[in-house]
């Protein structure tokens, strides 16, 4: 029998190194609300998902971020434009670097958060 995910991504952590400092980067950010979440062993703040059995969703928790160009890169989805969102990104502290790639299927921007996360902001298609 073959497995066949509604998405590969099942889950993503982005370690901060300071939980209130990073929530409120993304929730600058992308124009939503992260709120801090203590009831587990550690800290966390979620990123918000409509539907948790097919949609993918994440949280920011307090932790060490990899050393720069050698952690994974996360792409979250733009609440608005990508040009809006990179100008958030950069007035809260993030970095963007290079141009904007196009595909059939959307554009992204890549950029580095406040603690030097590895972020790629990215804009489905219209249509």
């Amino acid at each position: 029998m073959t497995f066949t995910p509604a998405n590969t991504v099942a889950w993503m952590e982005i370690p901060v190194r300071d939980i209130d400092r990073g929530i409120a980067f993304y929730s600058r950010v992308f124009d939503y609300a992260l709120t801090k979440d203590e009831s587990g062993p550690n800290p966390m703040a979620m990123f918000p998902v409509t539907d948790i059995g097919t949609g993918v969703s994440g949280h920011i928790y307090p932790g060490k971020p990899a050393a720069p160009g050698t952690g994974p890169t996360i792409h979250l989805h733009v609440p608005d434009t990508l040009e809006a969102t990179v100008e958030r990104f950069e007035k809260a502290g993030g970095t963007i670097s290079g141009e904007i790639i196009s595909m059939p299927f959307g554009r992204f921007q890549y950029g580095t958060d406040a603690d030097g996360n590895s972020i790629g902001l990215f804009e489905l298609a219209k249509g």
